[in-house]
């Protein structure tokens, strides 16, 4: 969605510092904003703290100093009930539906703060995804990964925030679930939802967004419009090429999860739920 020059300000952070670890800063004075109706991007190299600025905003990651602010109102540090509450909606990478429930309660766990108004946001969300209305009762374990991420955003949704956070929506999937993903995020950018994405496949994320932010050792190194960080030299030079590479090599492994494995060695290891933030292996994406 395109936005004017002057257009308000939803979301902003001023010189973060946040990191996992006492002592050691993952974010190192980060500046970032997501005007009113924009969609905008977060992309750079892995450890660079694209995944961390969005746990940082959303009350997941201790802020060591400075600010951040929603509609001009300091949330620094509220904790993420509280902040759902306000208007920010968050889609974390995996682990992001609940697959025992069906569709329409995973639906409802989005609204457990405000259950009276569940029948006006299923017709807003049914709205963006017909498909949904279709398999309400289908039991979230059973979809794809591309539907499992439609149910994610759909349930964050729920709330009617001003700015939803998505954390690498199209990890993970085929190139053809990913580009349905980025259709979706532009669609609900285009109802009217701010949108902040972090995504590891740049130059799709860049090719649909508003403005750009490139992440570097915790600080906004570049920003700009999307198609502008796109072709931009500097920009190439240092981070899409070898973003490409990284983003190359996941389309294989979703494709054909056993193409990197050496003959005679085991199969892939089952998948196993994991916490978003392991205390033992903090994530500094």
């Amino acid at each position: 969605m395109h936005t004017e020059p002057n257009a308000e300000v939803i979301l902003e952070t001023k010189d973060l510092f946040a990191g996992y670890i006492p002592g050691v800063n993952i974010l190192n004075g980060c500046n970032m904003h997501v005007a009113k109706g924009e969609l905008v991007g977060i992309i750079g190299p892995n450890g660079a703290g694209k995944s961390t600025l969005l746990k940082a905003v959303f009350g997941l990651v201790g802020i060591r100093s400075g600010t951040v602010t929603l509609g001009g109102e300091d949330i620094t540090g509220l904790k993420a009930d509280k902040l759902v509450t306000k208007g920010v909606g968050f889609v974390p990478q995996s682990n992001n539906v609940f697959p025992s429930l069906t569709i329409a309660e995973n639906l409802q766990m989005g609204l457990y703060q405000k259950p009276k108004i569940y029948d006006e946001r299923l017709q807003f969300v049914t709205g963006l995804f017909p498909e949904l209305s279709k398999r309400l009762r289908a039991r979230a374990g059973s979809l794809s990964g591309g539907e499992r991420q439609m149910v994610a955003m759909s349930r964050a949704l729920m709330m009617d925030p001003s700015v939803l956070l998505l954390d690498e929506p199209s990890a993970g999937l085929s190139p053809v679930r990913q580009d349905e993903t980025f259709i979706n995020v532009s669609e609900i950018n285009r109802a009217g939802v701010s949108v902040l994405i972090v995504e590891q496949n740049a130059r799709r994320c860049l090719q649909i967004c508003d403005r750009g932010y490139v992440l570097d050792q915790g600080k906004d190194a570049y920003t700009g419009r999307g198609r502008e960080l796109m072709n931009d030299p500097k920009v190439i030079e240092l981070y899409l090429g070898t973003l490409a590479a990284d983003q190359e090599k996941a389309d294989r492994k979703s494709a054909d999860p056993t193409a990197a494995v050496p003959p005679g060695a085991a199969g892939p290891a089952p998948q196993v739920a994991a916490r978003a933030v392991p205390p033992s292996a903090p994530d500094q994406r």
